[in-house]
This record gives structure tokens, C-alpha cells and sequence, in this order.
């Protein structure tokens, strides 16, 4: 996994908790309002001194300092080995929170079942029968509405949230998002920053 970026402190991306977040490289969607574009390839061809070796470094020297980390993107669940990298933060005594797109169901049950995560937070782009055009990948629309039911049955604190670019979706989508969110789960909606826009 490559590690395109890290936040060293925040207070606002794990609710309650002092975090680091870290941020994969690579994401498997193409959404066009994203704001973390450089995030998308799975290559970054800058030098970077994030290795896993230097992450866990950084953080063995603020155990004191933070009490969780992020793991943000891209989207994290792409890479195979982050069962080992969140295993490796666990032991150190950190909580962990993860931010994804809902693509990888098995991956993420697979955390859930190790009990690595205390906070998921997953992103719904779109009403769930619009999701080839607002991701960008085609019959993708199954796996994130079963990532949805794991995430509400898994009884680790969690929310929902939708970007909410004007330009892509109404208020009726907004409506039929809530009404496809199972068991009442949180849901929340993020202003959309119009800077960020791809350019297709």
C-alpha cells in the first residue's frame, strides 16, 4: 500500500478522537466531484517518505499525543495488505476508523470480523440504480448496498454520508438515498467543494 499523504493531528475526522489520517493512493472510482483527485492513481510518482516502517515511527513516537487513526483515500480497501497495516496500528493501542466507498464488501467484512475497526464511515454517491455514472465503475451498485448491510448490522459506531454536488443530485435523490440506508443508520450530507471538480 502507498501512502499518499497524512494529516498528523485532527479533531474533526474521528468523532471524539485525537487522529492521525492517513491517506491511500488509489481508488477504483472515478466520481466527479472529488476533491482528492491526486489520490486517484495507484501510482504516485513522487518520492515519498511514508513508508509503513516510517508511519508506525511516527506514531509509536505520539501514543501519548493521539488515541486513533484514519484511514482515508482513495479508498483504503483496495489494497490487499491493509489487514496488516491496520493490525500493526492496532497493536500499538490506536483506535481505528475507516473511510471508504462501500466497493470492497468482503475486504471490509473481513476487518469487521478481526475487530480492527471502532468507526466506519462510508460514502453513498447516488441513489443505488445510478452508481455506474456518478462512480465512473460499471455494476458496482450490489456490492456497495451490501457493504451498507454489513456496515448497520455490524453494531460498530458508524455513519453515512453523501456529497452532495447540485449539478448531479436532487432532492428526490437525497430522499431515495435515506430511504435505501437500512436500519435508520446515520446520515449525513457534505456540501460539495466545486473546486475539486474532474475534468472528463
Amino acid at each position: 500500500m502507498i501512502i499518499g499523504g497524512i494529516e498528523p493531528f485532527s479533531l474533526s475526522d474521528f468523532p471524539g478522537v485525537l487522529a492521525a489520517v492517513l491517506f491511500t493512493q488509489g481508488c477504483n472510482f472515478l466520481c466527479p466531484y472529488c476533491h482528492n483527485k491526486d489520490l486517484i492513481p495507484f501510482e504516485n510518482n513522487a518520492d515519498s517518505d511514508f513508508t509503513r516502517e516510517a508511519i508506525l515511527s511516527y506514531l509509536r513516537q505520539r501514543k501519548n499525543q493521539l488515541e486513533g487513526v484514519v484511514f482515508g483515500g482513495g479508498e483504503p480497501c483496495v489494497h490487499e495488505d491493509l489487514v496488516d497495516w491496520m493490525t500493526e496500528i492496532r497493536n500499538l493501542g490506536f483506535l481505528i476508523k475507516l473511510d471508504t466507498n462501500g466497493s470492497f464488501p468482503d475486504r471490509l467484512e473481513a476487518l469487521i470480523r478481526r475487530r480492527l475497526l471502532a468507526y466506519i464511515a462510508m460514502d453513498i454517491k447516488t441513489p443505488l440504480g445510478d452508481y455506474d455514472k456518478v462512480s465512473g465503475t460499471p455494476r458496482i451498485a450490489d456490492r456497495v448496498s451490501r457493504s451498507m448491510d454489513i456496515i448497520s448490522a455490524s453494531n460498530i459506531p458508524h455513519q453515512f454520508r453523501t456529497t452532495w454536488d447540485k449539478n448531479l443530485l436532487t432532492d428526490l435523490d437525497l430522499d431515495t438515498i435515506r430511504s435505501q440506508i437500512p436500519n435508520a443508520s446515520p446520515h449525513v450530507i457534505q456540501e460539495c467543494r466545486q473546486a475539486g471538480h474532474l475534468l472528463f
